[in-house]
């Protein structure tokens, strides 16, 4: 039994007529007959027999004709998944996220992906570096966003889908001290950020950070959303990527200081896969739009 004989005894059963059939098939009726004597041999018995007004079918025809149009129902259903799948509108997508690019860089295109592909399975891990590499490593996530250059052992045997650049920029509150310096000296900054916030999204701080938490009067080591409340509230100063005070910068609830000789400071970080797994339609449809959103954002590498 193959599926050309269920097509064939389905369309006879619906024109009435072998002839019939066949001309709707685009088939010869004699190639029509010999898949229905197939058919009746796989199943055990006459399906049809002939009446005044063409073929009827039998009590047996009458019980397998749902049943073969369900089969024909549901090869149908799965071929168009398989298409959907292959135009990435229906699959499985697992993904790791360094949590200070989850919610800024992250969320917008997942909500503009799901929009686009609500048929696919979306899987999304947030934490930090160490751990987003362990759920690589281990099969869970099938691709992550990551602190780049990667210190891992392993960085050769991952491949970069995409690398971004991003400005780190030292924010304070609007009424805080700082805000009302219009350039300051290294010096300056140091006795007027007081607390100094360590922000713990580094995967190690930067030199330049290093020499201001040590020379700064007071130091608070906070996670990075708990840094940036403070910040708003008017408390302390700190280092953070561009994207995580965009919003609050253009709103003038924050305010960029700017200190004389300090050097530019960037995150770096890289959306990686490790060989030889490859991206499915469905990933390679949502890297497209990370890239692109990276690229009006002028963080692509």
């Amino acid at each position: 039994m193959d599926t050309e004989q269920l097509i064939a005894f389905e369309r006879i059963a619906r024109e009435g007529s072998f002839s019939r059939a066949a001309w709707v098939l685009g088939l010869a009726q004699p190639t029509i007959s010999m898949r229905m004597r197939a058919l009746e041999e796989a199943i055990g018995g006459r399906l049809f027999v002939r009446g005044s007004r063409g073929v009827i079918l039998t009590d047996l025809g009458s019980s397998f004709l749902p049943y073969a149009r369900r089969a024909l129902e549901v090869l149908d259903a799965g071929v168009a998944a398989a298409r959907e799948a292959q135009a990435g509108q229906r699959g499985r997508v697992t993904i790791g996220v360094l949590e200070s690019l989850s919610g800024t860089f992250l969320g917008p295109v997942l909500a503009q992906f799901h929009a686009a592909a609500p048929q696919v399975e979306v899987l999304v891990r947030a934490g930090r570096h160490e751990q987003l590499m362990e759920l690589l490593l281990d099969g869970v996530i099938g691709m992550a966003l990551i602190a780049w250059p990667c210190p891992d052992t392993l960085t050769t045997e991952l491949e970069v889908l995409l690398a971004l650049r991003e400005p780190v920029v030292l924010v304070c509150g609007p009424r805080h001290p700082l805000a009302r310096q219009p350039e300051l000296t290294l010096e300056r900054a140091i006795e007027l950020a007081d607390p100094f916030l360590v922000l713990r999204w580094w995967l190690a701080l930067p030199d330049a950070v290093e020499r201001l938490a040590r020379q700064a009067r007071s130091v608070l080591d906070v996670p990075m959303d708990t840094g940036r409340q403070m910040v708003m509230s008017g408390v302390g100063v700190g280092f953070f990527p561009w994207m995580q005070v965009a919003d609050p910068l253009d709103a003038g609830q924050l305010v960029l200081v700017s200190v004389h000789g300090m050097p530019a400071l960037l995150r770096e970080s890289a959306l990686v896969l490790r060989p030889p797994a490859t991206l499915s339609p469905a990933a390679t449809v949502l890297v497209g739009m990370l890239r692109e959103r990276a690229s009006r954002l002028q963080l692509l590498c």
